[in-house]
């Protein structure tokens, strides 16, 4: 196409310089030649400077696209690698060793700090993880087998710390809200104080030792329905936003839910609770609530 154009080009130079002299000439005879010949040259020189100028900003197009289309092959590439990063991941989460289990979160994890698309999928991971069955009673084992459950205690530690580690924290500004889904989860030692959370899912869920869900954000729902919490819960100054429900919930422990506000409809039917603390609770929609509350 260059080529093509390049010797028009040239031509509908001469002609405009042949043209524009001459019909200064013609004009006005008189006139001095060598300014009939300047302004010709400045005719034909500017179809020149255009045909440069298309051409520049052709091949500025061609060169565009062609970065266009290796930043979509890399991507691609990147992608691809992601793909198979998470399968593997996924794949190792069912290995024997207990280390390699917790390589294989970690794995997760740092995908998806790296690439946001995955980072629902991998809260849902880990959170599968933690629903997965696990006796915490050690009395109930024997000691080969409460061996492996201390061990196997440690890799769900770190699947919860991963967890916490993933979600934005209070002071960030239009946060994505990320679900938490751990119904039936066995949890110690939870910490997911001073986060954004979507919805909170936690049904039929066992809370042991201690569990903080305290100066939380729950954009959501939170379902802590048939819940068992064996040591202390913290809930205070906690904020959620949608439906709260508490139904059948049993804390044998300490309770502390002290300066919470609940802003959608909330539920304690059947709820149990041994030693709460709801000093400043707030409720935007009338709760029936326990009488352990009231007092």
């Amino acid at each position: 196409m260059r080529k093509s154009l390049l010797l028009p080009t040239v031509l509908a130079s001469l002609a405009a310089f042949v043209l524009v002299g001459g019909v200064l000439l013609l004009i006005d005879p008189s006139a001095p030649k060598h300014e009939a010949i300047k302004t010709g040259g400045l005719a034909g020189g500017a179809i020149v400077a255009l045909y440069a100028l298309w051409l520049n900003d052709r091949r500025r197009k061609v060169e565009e696209a062609r970065q266009e289309l290796e930043s979509q092959r890399i991507e691609h590439d990147r992608s691809r690698v992601a793909d198979e990063r998470f399968a593997r991941a996924v794949e190792l989460l069912g290995h024997d060793a207990a280390q390699v289990r917790v390589g294989a979160m970690h794995a997760l994890a740092g995908l998806a700090k790296s690439r946001v698309e995955y980072t629902q999928t991998v809260l849902d991971i880990l959170c599968a993880y933690l629903r997965r069955p696990f006796k915490h009673n050690e009395d109930e084992l024997e000691d080969f087998d409460a061996e492996r459950n201390e061990i196997e205690l440690e890799v769900r530690l770190t699947s919860q710390r991963l967890i916490e580690d993933l979600l934005p924290r209070v002071e960030e500004k239009d946060p994505v809200q990320y679900d938490l889904n751990l119904t039936k989860a066995h949890l110690e030692y939870m910490d997911l104080s001073y986060r954004h959370v979507g919805d909170l899912v936690m049904r039929v869920a066992q809370l042991n030792e201690a569990n903080a869900f305290h100066h939380m954000v729950i954009h959501g729902d939170v379902y802590l329905t048939e819940v068992e919490a064996t040591g202390r819960f913290y809930m205070h100054h906690t904020e959620v936003r949608g439906k709260a429900w508490f139904s059948r919930f049993k804390a044998r422990g300490l309770a502390v839910l002290t300066e919470s506000k609940f802003l959608g409809e909330t539920k304690f039917k059947g709820s149990e609770w041994a030693d709460v603390k709801a000093d400043g609770c707030t409720f935007a929609v009338e709760a029936d609530l326990p009488e352990a509350w009231r007092n």
